[in-house]
């Protein structure tokens, strides 16, 4: 086995098996002394890895693990509720909370008459300590009145269903990818340009619009799964749902 092969082995055991996620990686020149190789045996060594995913380079800095990937199979569900399904533990930071006019596609979105007012909501959500996501979005004032007086650092969905009575059954959501701005990449814990999911949902309950809910999620850590099944029609084409857990 060459001698790139042997290392990116060793290396790929110490990162999953004996390093944290996230944990730094000796540099070039260490791991060069440490295994007798030169440095272009280590670049190349761990530049497999970078490829696979399993080590990140984050310039400047060095490399590094990269932490598990979340990974979503498109349900309706709130943000706490998909982490603890996954052993994780979610938290919550409110940013921002306000009851403003939204912009005209959300206004028609929930429904709203014109210059009516909806919740805002700006909240940032991690999972073991991590960043995971971002959220920016509005919620219907008229039929959630006292919102904003909540508990707003847990889960929506659960605050909704026990304070309000609302449950959210079925929505539609748009999924696309783009280089993260400076604002989101700050509090992801990325540079500005890296890629995010982003992810815009309008969730309704008994037919009503409630939520329209934008999120930035950091694209290291997060995908996305769908079970595709061929169009009965024969055209192929298969549009992704929302189903409720």
């Amino acid at each position: 086995m060459p001698k790139h092969a042997q290392l990116r082995e060793i290396l790929r055991a110490l990162a999953s098996d004996e390093l944290l996620p996230g944990s730094p990686v000796p540099s070039e020149r260490e791991l060069a002394v440490r295994y007798g190789v030169s440095r272009l045996t280590v670049r190349e060594a761990v530049g497999q890895l970078v490829a696979e995913g399993l080590l990140v380079r984050v310039r400047g800095k060095g490399t590094f693990t990269t932490r598990p990937r979340v990974d979503s199979q498109l349900h309706l569900a709130s943000f706490t509720e998909d982490m603890l399904r996954r052993g994780m533990h979610p938290e919550t930071v409110l940013l921002e909370a306000a009851e403003a006019i939204p912009p005209e596609d959300t206004a028609d979105a929930l429904g709203l008459a014109p210059r009516g007012t909806a919740y805002w909501l700006h909240r940032l959500r991690k999972a073991d300590g991590a960043p995971m996501a971002v959220e920016r979005g509005w919620y219907h004032a008229g039929l959630l009145p006292g919102l904003l007086h909540q508990d707003l650092t847990d889960s929506m969905y659960t605050l909704l269903d026990r304070r309000y009575g609302v449950q959210l059954e079925t929505g539609t959501q748009t999924v696309l990818a783009e280089g993260a701005d400076a604002d989101t990449a700050r509090l992801l814990g990325v540079r500005p340009g890296s890629p995010v999911l982003v992810f815009r949902r309008i969730a309704t309950a008994q037919g009503r619009p409630i939520e329209d809910m934008t999120s930035w999620y950091r694209g290291d850590l997060y995908q996305v799964t769908m079970q595709l099944d061929r169009d009965p029609s024969g055209s192929g084409h298969h549009r992704p749902t929302i189903r409720p857990t």
